[in-house]
């Protein structure tokens, strides 16, 4: 009973995941499914800037760098001979830990100054990669990174990385835990008071919530993802460089996020797939792309302020009052 409760509630995330699992074997086209499989790890990039901007409205502007220092932890280290395996959450620590660093200041900041500061540092960033040769390879950046180690696993074999299926049922993993935490989170106390924090931080104070130590925690976790997914991009795609942590990267995910839906679970993961799919499919207009894209940020933003799932939410609100 209690199994057919839970498959009427929720039976459009069960049909999501069954079409996730057998995509591999709709898609044939290798393009399209590197597409899918980059939509899959910016997924995780917008729903760890979810976190900060969308539910505790501190608006980072430095993600790409936490991502660039996920990326280029997990290339040093495997290069040095370290599995994958531990390298990878080592780099995403290494990413919370300059994030909790960097947020002692800029976090008992407000409004624009965050925003600014952030900014400041995510060039930094950026700059030091290109710089620091020795270490990162300057501007030519770091090439021949390994992929995942292979994985054993009791009663089923070894699983290799080798193939794109493989690939994509190891970023699905990935996307599936980042959505499990972020979850568990948003829908506990501690976010709630990450809301009360983005609706009105002097009344969140007044009323005894940890607002500097909420920023903090929403800040480390969401870094901790963003670097995580560096770590990621850099095993599969083989090769990274300073744009790994470009600010440029910072405004994609920013834009997917707005688009998508900010507040909410799916907004990130609908944009992170929506306007790069939208994107390619107008590679025949060249440059007037761009217009389109601009006309259509601007009309979502007046229009439908809380993206794509807002609207969506809206017109079931409609129909279900009609």
């Amino acid at each position: 009973m209690a199994e057919k409760n839970f498959l009427r509630e929720n039976w459009p995330y069960v049909l999501l995941l069954v079409l996730a699992l057998i995509l591999p074997f709709v898609i044939t086209n290798r393009y399209a499914f590197q597409i899918v499989i980059m939509g899959c790890l910016f997924s995780i990039c917008t729903l760890s800037l979810n976190l900060i901007l969308g539910y505790t409205g501190q608006a980072s502007l430095a993600h790409a760098a936490f991502f660039g220092i996920g990326s280029y932890g997990v290339a040093i280290l495997t290069k040095s001979g370290l599995s994958f395996w531990l390298a990878l959450p080592l780099s995403a620590l290494l990413a919370a830990l300059v994030g909790f660093l960097i947020g002692l200041p800029t976090l008992r900041t407000r409004g624009s100054y965050f925003a600014i500061a952030t900014l400041c540092f995510g060039v930094i960033v950026s700059i030091v990669a290109g710089n620091w040769i020795d270490l990162t390879g300057g501007h030519n950046g770091i090439v021949g990174i390994s992929l995942p180690n292979p994985l054993s696993i009791p009663w089923v074999g070894t699983i290799g990385f080798q193939t794109m299926t493989a690939q994509y049922y190891l970023v699905l993993g990935f996307l599936l835990f980042t959505l499990l935490i972020m979850h568990r989170l948003v829908y506990s106390l501690q976010g709630l008071s990450f809301m009360a924090i983005r609706n009105n931080e002097v009344l969140a104070e007044s009323v005894g919530i940890d607002t500097f130590g909420g920023k903090i925690l929403s800040f480390v976790v969401g870094n901790f993802f963003a670097g995580m997914a560096g770590g990621i991009y850099a095993s599969l795609v083989g090769s990274i460089s300073p744009s790994t942590a470009s600010i440029e990267l910072t405004f994609n995910w920013l834009v997917y996020l707005l688009l998508g839906g900010a507040a909410t679970l799916a907004g990130p993961i609908v944009g992170a797939f929506a306007i790069p799919v939208l994107m390619e499919n107008l590679q025949f207009l060249e440059g007037y792309r761009m217009v389109i894209f601009g006309v259509l940020l601007i009309a979502v933003i007046i229009y439908f302020p809380r993206g794509i799932m807002g609207a969506i939410s809206d017109l079931r609100q409609r129909v279900r009052a009609s």
